[in-house]
């Protein structure tokens, strides 16, 4: 009954964009920070991003940082995740999950969504 889902993933080419949104239902999203993370085959997920429950506070991995930024709609019950400036090792399913705090570890996170695959090519 706690539901995320992701949406705006597919194929774009290198140096293009995406936005990325995660719908919340079955809980309050003011009470959550939101993390996106990716996967792709054969490595362990990470972490991509990160933003606070009151939104003022955001967090990038390195890889990502400048390209990418992270926002939240409460009222829409939604978190987006702009991409821009893509790049081929962006290629991943990204998820959207939901925490009490953004330091907590990934397995720590209490809910997941189903995934979005983004796959930067030519």
């Amino acid at each position: 009954q706690s539901q995320l889902v992701e949406s705006g993933g597919g194929l774009v080419q290198p140096g293009g964009s995406l936005r990325l949104s995660c719908v919340v239902s079955g809980f309050t999203l003011d009470y959550y920070a939101i993390g996106w993370f990716r996967q792709a085959p054969g490595k362990e997920r990470e972490r991509v991003s990160c933003i606070s429950r009151s939104g003022g506070s955001l967090n990038y991995v390195d890889p990502v940082r400048g390209r990418f930024t992270i926002s939240r709609d409460n009222a829409k019950n939604t978190v987006y995740l702009q991409m821009n400036s893509l790049k081929p090792e962006d290629t991943a399913i990204y998820y959207c999950a939901a925490s009490d705090y953004c330091y907590r570890r990934i397995r720590e996170f209490d809910y997941w969504g189903q995934g979005t695959q983004v796959t930067v090519s030519s």
